[in-house]
């Protein structure tokens, strides 16, 4: 399928797909299993990514045959990321190239799992806050992701119609959620998903067609 030439808006997930967070996530992560006498590998990281924070932890807490008592190692693992956050945090490959072609031209904002003080934390120590005057964050919606609330939520206050635009996704969490509010999705994975649901994927946004898309898309 071919990129959309002209669209509403663009929404853009954060952990994964504009900054590198991913790695303090896996810290964190690594060291609450560690703390609850587990082994931390590919497999359980492919159980948290994309979640939410709240829905990591019960996932954990689950995983750990403590099902209920996940909120009680939500303020553990939003210390240990914020630590490792605050060391320093990159934006990913190609971001700030596609962001500087798009230029302004199409409104953007960034739909996240993530709560806005995480989304602050990463936007900021990354470079990229003053990109988008448009964040939602996890706490901006009742549901979070794979529902489409956070999309929808980002297209509304950009006055955008969702049907016409574009949301970029990361994860297969995310990209059930893009689906779900009817934007054309683009996948772009920061781990193997099985059985892509997108209508567009790309390695990475350093993609040549990525980048050349993003110096020619137009407001619908």
């Amino acid at each position: 399928m071919r990129l959309p030439t002209r669209v509403s808006a663009i929404v853009f997930d954060c952990d994964g797909l504009l900054v590198d967070t991913e790695p303090a996530w896996t810290v964190g992560e690594a060291a609450i299993f560690a703390e609850n006498g587990y082994e931390f590998g590919p497999e359980q990281k492919q159980l948290l990514i994309g979640t939410s924070i709240s829905t990591g932890c019960e996932t954990m807490a689950t995983y750990f045959g403590r099902p209920g008592t996940g909120p009680d190692l939500v303020d553990r693992l939003f210390a240990l990321v914020e630590t490792e956050l605050l060391r320093g945090v990159q934006p990913m490959r190609g971001v700030v190239a596609v962001l500087d072609a798009i230029g302004g031209r199409v409104p953007i904002a960034v739909a996240s799992n993530s709560t806005k003080r995480f989304l602050d934390v990463s936007l900021g120590g990354s470079g990229l806050a003053d990109r988008f005057v448009v964040t939602v964050g996890a706490d901006d919606v009742a549901r979070h992701k794979p529902h489409p609330d956070l999309y929808l939520e980002a297209f509304a206050r950009l006055g955008a119609d969702p049907g016409f635009g574009v949301a970029l996704e990361d994860s297969a969490t995310g990209l059930a959620a893009a689906r779900a509010s009817g934007a054309f999705v683009i996948a772009v994975p920061s781990v193997p998903i099985p059985g892509v649901d997108a209508d567009f994927l790309v390695d990475s946004l350093a993609d040549p067609v990525i980048l050349e898309w993003a110096r020619t898309v137009a407001p619908a």
